[in-house]
């Protein structure tokens, strides 16, 4: 089939998840046409560089800024707002170049992206979803995960809502599996990059730190305070400060210091937090301030004992959740890690049933850890 693929380039989770389903459909002698913008967009241009089958086309995203371990909101809008006409001609030159080429699409795949969902919407093409934050939306939440009707939870539950709306199906990948309480949805394990599913654990001494805003100065002098080898990521610097060893990007160096670390420090995003899980390895998230989906990734992880969560980074939180190490291995223990199968096979149907041209199906056959129809709480019942 000619498949339509987007992926939003904010945060490499996105890219990294999709370049597994990418490569599942190229297997499959799918042909591809990628529309990405941001970081995403070189990392998947390396990897599918002249490869038979793909093409990578950019396109104009948004952009989010930050200030210490907090969204920067007045930053991120005005930044967006001034590159937006010259981003609105470039999708449009996009958009035409699609046509153009005469790719003529049969499906459309979203990661969270917009572009691709509606140029399907226009094109009257069906849009398949493939993404964690739709698990916010299209699942029930219990009133410890969400701190009840919270006005936060309200907001990204809305923003999530209105994203992808009146998708073919959403395939949801997660390593939490609340009660489906909206039809065409299908929770699916941890999109998982090869590196992860060929690493071994073998716990060592040091605790991996990945902070994602390099502004953050004030973290290598608060480790330095404590009695614990750090290996950090994400600062944009490189060396050895005391027991601070600061790290160079490095796919292989991060997820050989992932899976022997004694435990991992990092905010609250989907993909790495997955990676810990997968690997047992005791996180501590510390969620971006103003971005509900990684408070609500934290919180399910802090309840079902896979690690803990907090909402600032100090000396004695970190020390606190080192001393809990054992019981978080254990918790970790009852997780089955499993591999992309799920996720390849309910894609795979879906575009059978595309190809057929069947209706939008409620609930799949293939092998899932949760869909549409399964127990749902109290007060969805009825």
């Amino acid at each position: 089939m000619r498949i339509l693929y987007g992926v939003t380039g904010e945060g490499m989770g996105h890219a990294t998840r999709s370049r597994v389903i990418l490569e599942g459909l190229l297997a499959a002698s799918h042909q591809v046409r990628v529309v990405v913008s941001g970081r995403a967009h070189a990392f998947l241009q390396k990897i599918f560089f002249e490869r038979e089958g793909i093409t990578i086309q950019e396109i104009s995203g948004l952009h989010l800024q930050y200030e210490g371990n907090a969204l920067d909101l007045a930053k991120s809008v005005m930044s967006n707002l001034k590159k937006a006409p010259h981003g609105l001609l470039w999708n449009i030159a996009a958009y035409s170049k699609v046509a153009e080429d005469g790719f003529d699409p049969e499906v459309v795949i979203s990661d969270f992206e917009t572009w691709a969902y509606w140029y399907g919407l226009n094109h009257r093409i069906p849009v398949i979803s493939i993404d964690n934050m739709q698990v916010i939306n299209r699942c029930q939440h219990t009133d410890d995960v969400t701190g009840g009707k919270s006005r936060d939870f309200l907001i990204a539950k809305m923003a999530v809502k209105i994203k992808i709306p009146g998708a073919y199906h959403y395939l949801v990948t997660s390593f939490f599996f609340p009660p489906v309480r909206k039809r065409r949805t299908t929770l699916v394990p941890p999109i998982l990059r090869p590196e992860i599913l060929r690493a071994v654990r073998e716990p060592g001494d040091h605790v991996l730190v990945y902070q994602t805003a390099a502004s953050n100065e004030a973290l290598v002098p608060m480790l330095r305070k404590l009695d614990c080898e750090f290996r950090v990521y994400g600062l944009g610097k490189e060396g050895q400060e005391g027991n601070v060893r600061l790290c160079p990007f490095s796919q292989d160096g991060f997820v050989d210091d992932l899976r022997t670390a004694r435990a991992v420090i990092a905010g609250g995003g989907f993909s790495l937090m997955g990676e810990a899980v997968h690997l047992h390895v005791p996180m501590l998230s510390v969620p971006i301030d103003g971005q509900y989906e990684q408070e609500l990734n934290a919180r399910y992880l802090d309840k079902l004992g896979y690690g803990a969560w907090a909402g600032d980074l100090d000396a004695d939180t970190i020390v606190g959740f080192l001393d809990n190490i054992d019981t978080h291995t254990q918790a970790l223990g009852d997780y089955k890690p499993l591999d992309n199968g799920p996720v390849h096979d309910c894609l795979a149907e879906l575009l059978v049933d595309v190809y057929k041209d069947e209706p939008r199906p409620d609930t799949l056959e293939s092998e899932s850890l949760g869909s549409y129809g399964g127990p749902l709480l109290p007060e969805e019942k009825g």
